[in-house]
């Protein structure tokens, strides 16, 4: 029954086929040999339920804010003065495609609008001052990936929802490790940068009046941040509450900015509908086929197997470790996360594990997965508005990235107070 589940999985994404499909598919097929229950007719209110959870309005709602900030032009600005602080460094630009990413990842909370954004405004940025390609698209293709580990993070909030894991406190377990992986991510950049100056391209003169000037660009991230984060830490609304304000916060700055048009506001819907649409698809299939597999037995015969092997903690974590890493280069991170976290995060509970400290480990390794081929969502992303040269560049470029993400993971496992720390601090 785990080979024609493994298999099945294997098979479908081999043949291209969406993710949200693919896990529909098996869950059907396993349906179907498995069990002698019609479990397919119950595949309307297993749609229903997994989709009309207050939590999953927030989904939506964080879209729509970062589609506004795409197409209001904020975002544009807040990477002008970005570069404008970073560029002195060895990499120049490239600490600029991190930067920005950092701060649009703590106002948006999806992976793939914050590398869209930043990559569109970054990449003519790239033949202009001379950059050698591969590094820069690895700079923001990684950069993206913050989006779902810095808050507000709609994955977190996924990751909540399954485990019935506080998500004020995710959030706040998010900001340390989030901050942390970039700055190791500008440290690889340094680092390459040193050794190869070839690789940076040109130095980007920017004068202190310039630099004091574009001081201002930071506010809107700022107001955000505190709008969505502070609104659930003073008790004045829900996380999915806390999203609303946040796409209200974000219309007030383009009104304020004069960059609110009619065409713009019903462009970004449509784009929220589109991706949200999407999502949901993945969720509302993921949920089924975690539904056959607990009817089934195939959730209690992992379990089964796992333990069996006596595996202690650590090594335990190893091996959570390397599954996610080889299933990331497979499957997209939502998917990943819905149709295996009600399997593996009882056995990891189970070891002593902590569910606030498993979500954010949890997340840094759907980060990984996001930029390891064949299937890293981010890297088609990039090479989509790169519209040149071969996905492959883009894919050896986000390679020493991925090892800055194992080594948080280590520095998770040997301190987990790295995330644990600010919400005990601020319980």
């Amino acid at each position: 029954m785990i080979g024609f589940a493994v298999g099945a999985m294997i098979l479908l994404l081999a043949l291209g086929l969406p993710i949200a499909i693919g896990l529909g598919l098996v869950g059907m097929g396993l349906a179907e040999f498995y069990s002698v229950l019609p479990l397919t007719r119950a595949m309307g209110e297993v749609a229903w339920s997994s989709s009309t959870g207050f939590l999953m309005v927030s989904i939506p709602l964080f879209v729509l804010l970062g589609e506004i900030l795409l197409r209001s032009g904020i975002a544009d600005r807040m990477y002008a003065a970005v570069a404008a602080w970073l560029s002195w460094m060895p990499g120049g630009l490239m600490h600029a495609n991190i930067g920005s990413s950092a701060l649009f990842a703590s106002m948006c909370g999806s992976s793939v609008a914050t590398a869209a954004t930043v990559g569109t405004t970054a990449m003519p940025q790239m033949t202009k001052y001379g950059y050698n390609p591969s590094l820069f698209l690895g700079t923001l293709a990684a950069g993206g990936t913050l989006g779902i580990l810095i808050p507000p993070s709609i994955n977190l909030i996924v990751y909540g929802l399954i485990t019935n894991t506080s998500i004020p406190r995710l959030y706040l377990a998010g900001i340390v490790p989030g901050i942390l992986l970039a700055l190791m991510f500008m440290a690889v950049v340094a680092l390459a940068c040193t050794l190869r100056p070839g690789l940076g391209g040109r130095m980007v003169s920017v004068s202190w009046s310039e630099r004091m000037a574009l001081l201002g660009e930071f506010l809107p991230p700022l107001f955000i941040f505190i709008v969505v984060i502070g609104s659930i830490y003073v008790g004045w609304a829900t996380a999915t509450e806390s999203a609303a304000l946040g796409v209200v916060a974000a219309l007030l700055l383009t009104l304020v900015r004069r960059r609110f048009s009619v065409a713009m506001f019903v462009s970004a819907v449509e784009n929220t509908m589109k991706t949200t649409g999407m999502i949901m698809l993945i969720v509302v299939a993921a949920f089924f086929l975690n539904f056959v597999m607990t009817a089934v037995g195939l959730t209690t015969a992992i379990v089964n197997l796992v333990t069996a092997y006596d595996l202690p903690p650590l090594g335990l974590m190893v091996a959570v470790i390397i599954f996610y890493l080889i299933l990331g280069a497979f499957m997209d991170e939502m998917a990943m996360m819905i149709s295996t976290v009600p399997v593996i995060a009882p056995v990891v509970f189970a070891a002593g594990f902590d569910g606030v400290w498993f979500g954010i480990m949890l997340v840094v390794l759907m980060q990984a997965g996001m930029i390891l081929p064949p299937v890293g969502i981010n890297l088609f992303v990039i090479q989509g508005i790169r519209r040149t040269g071969r996905i492959s560049e883009t894919a050896w470029g986000a390679m020493p990235f991925v090892l800055a993400m194992v080594a948080l993971m280590a520095l998770l496992i040997v301190y987990p107070q790295l995330a644990l720390w600010l919400p005990a601090a601020l319980n």
